[in-house]
């Protein structure tokens, strides 16, 4: 595919938990061509690193990929936007990294949003109730800056001292790219306790321009132990802010350039956190009879839910009221749709649950090796034999297939709605039977489990004043059709699944096409470039909801017994 000199070319780079990635699309918003770089990842115990060294290499390799792969000039690339995980980096004065690891291995200066470390630390934030953790659904969670800044700073001194900015990594991509500091109200806003709505009265995204960051509560950060992030006008964490998609520095510095093979001064947009960037891909992908005509397009908007389902699930929903819900974050205000309220679920462990549990079961290795010789994947393989155990068993849909097992995904702590980090996951149901039939079953189960989770999310929203009846789905996970069904099914809401399934490059291509002035603002570049595919309806089948509903007791159940559980081992243990 050329753009033979043709049209302009907006860029999207997405640095996930493993792989950083390119895509190139075009102004309809259809992808041309797209590549992938791996990145390395060091884990020992709760502790999770990364190298921004590694992820920048492997964001110019991949972008010079998806160029020659998709045979765009570099004159053709007009703007382009960053999107990443909510990693924390670590660099000094020149930019160079600072080790933020036991090791003291000094390649290592990001700490992996998924790392752990400072649960401990985020309990004693939390216990000090500040006036801003209500913007987090109530407290922080140890995915977030601050717990992970006061570990560094209570555990390696030296590093601490030696920091001079700490960036979240969509951020620091943009400043590696551009040599521009300022920050994003998507980073600041959801992971690092700033208020972005202190800049509801001054400013409109239109106004397009750096404001200083009036939004940091100094007395918080004082008061957990960090007040020395407050001197030289936050400068370490960042003094001026910034809507997505607006225009940073002059656009790529000859350096930055050189290295990803584009031209030097190509607009790059303000960043997005990967998950807000996969909602901005997606959220206005409506298909025409989806569309509500008796609504304004603002209030149609918050009637969606968008789920970017990768290693983990995120939820995104938009409100322009702040609506505050328990144990879910937010309200965050422009962090993903400027000028609208966000609210935003989770959950810590979906596509990485369901790897586990198919890899650890004894069947897995033959499977895997079926699966190869067929050229399809393992979970393609397990979707058939569910198929045909439906038929074996002369039952009419395939959820009944799990009648005795259950399971609740808390394997990686319960992000949300519950946002309990030490919830443990549970299978009920167990037996000897180690086939393949008994891998599909249980696979189903945790498909179901991680639905549930979902449906327990968006009632916990509407509960608090959303009024969600759609989904939208994009990320890997949204590639297999049962768990879109089994979603569908078990929530009882339509899914729109995008025309192109890298909603998160697009995202992430929409702040390009902002920066280089092509669309006025974030939600119009949206409404041009998000295109709907498929829809998934929900069963028709009156027994198929009969049969979730008893099953989402179970479930609700299952962690009810787990904090009756706990409390009779502390009291034995007390």
């Amino acid at each position: 595919m050329s753009t033979g000199g043709g049209g302009a070319v907006f860029l999207g780079v997405d640095v996930g938990t493993g792989s950083a990635r390119a895509g190139l699309f075009d102004e309809k918003g259809k992808l041309l061509g797209s590549a992938s770089s791996p990145i390395q990842i060091w884990k020992e115990k709760d502790c999770i690193e990364q190298s921004s060294t590694d992820i920048w290499h492997a964001v110019c390799i991949s972008v010079k990929s998806a160029c020659s792969l998709a045979d765009v000039a570099p004159e053709n690339v007009v703007g382009l936007g960053f999107a990443a995980t909510c990693s924390l980096v670590a660099v000094d004065a020149d930019g160079s990294p600072v080790s933020v690891s036991w090791s003291g291995d000094a390649r290592r200066n990001i700490i992996v949003w998924m790392d752990h470390r400072a649960v401990d630390q985020a309990e004693r934030i939390n216990a000090r109730n500040s006036p801003v953790l209500q913007y987090c659904g109530g407290g922080v969670s140890p995915e977030m800056q601050a717990p992970k800044l006061l570990w560094v700073k209570e555990n390696l001194q030296e590093s601490w001292s030696m920091v001079c900015r700490w960036m979240d990594l969509s951020d620091w991509l943009a400043y590696r790219a551009t040599g521009d500091d300022t920050r994003s109200l998507c980073t600041t806003v959801c992971k690092w306790t700033y208020l972005g709505h202190a800049h509801m009265e001054q400013w409109k995204e239109s106004d397009s321009c750096d404001m200083e960051a009036c939004g940091w509560d100094e007395v918080f950060w004082e008061e957990i132990g960090l007040g020395d992030l407050v001197e030289g006008n936050l400068s370490k964490i960042g003094r001026s802010v910034a809507f997505p998609g607006h225009p940073l520095g002059s656009g790529l510095t000859p350096n930055a350039a050189k290295e990803l093979g584009l031209l030097p001064g190509t607009p790059v947009g303000t960043s997005l956190i990967d998950a807000h960037a996969g909602g901005v891909g997606v959220m206005e992908s409506l298909p025409d009879a989806e569309s509500k005509a008796d609504m304004s397009d603002e209030q149609a908007i918050c009637h969606r839910m968008v789920l970017v389902c990768g290693t983990s699930t995120c939820h995104m929903a938009v409100s322009k009221n702040k609506l505050f819900i328990p144990g879910v974050w937010g309200p965050f205000w422009s962090a993903m749709v400027p000028e609208f309220w966000l609210t935003e679920g989770g959950q810590s462990a979906t596509g990485v649950l369901l790897d586990y549990i198919v890899e650890n079961h004894a069947a897995a290795p033959l499977l895997a090796n079926h699966a190869a010789s067929q050229s399809i994947s393992i979970y393609e393989l397990l979707n058939k034999i569910l198929l045909s155990m439906m038929h074996e068993q002369n039952i009419s849909y395939i959820s009944a297939l799990t009648q005795d097992t259950h399971v609740l995904p808390d394997f990686h702590g319960n992000r949300s709605p519950l946002a309990d980090p030490k919830s443990k996951g549970v299978i009920c149901g167990l037996t000897l039977d180690t086939s393949d039939k008994n891998l599909a079953l249980l696979y189903l189960a945790t498909i179901q489990g991680i639905a549930y989770g979902t449906r327990h999310i968006v009632e916990h929203c509407n509960v608090h004043g959303h009024k969600i009846d759609t989904l939208l789905a994009c990320g890997g996970l949204a590639k297999n059709p049962l768990y879109i069904q089994e979603h569908a099914d078990i929530t009882g809401c339509p899914i729109i699944l995008p025309r192109e399934n890298e909603s998160v490059l697009l995202g992430a291509a929409v702040l390009g096409a902002v920066a280089a002035k092509k669309f006025p603002g974030v939600r119009d570049a949206m409404k041009t470039l998000n295109a709907a595919g498929k829809v998934v309806h929900p069963s028709s089948n009156p027994r198929v909801k009969k049969y979730h509903d008893a099953k989402y007791q179970i479930f609700r159940s299952l962690y009810e017994q787990q904090l009756s559980h706990r409390s009779a081992m502390a009291q034995a243990l007390h």
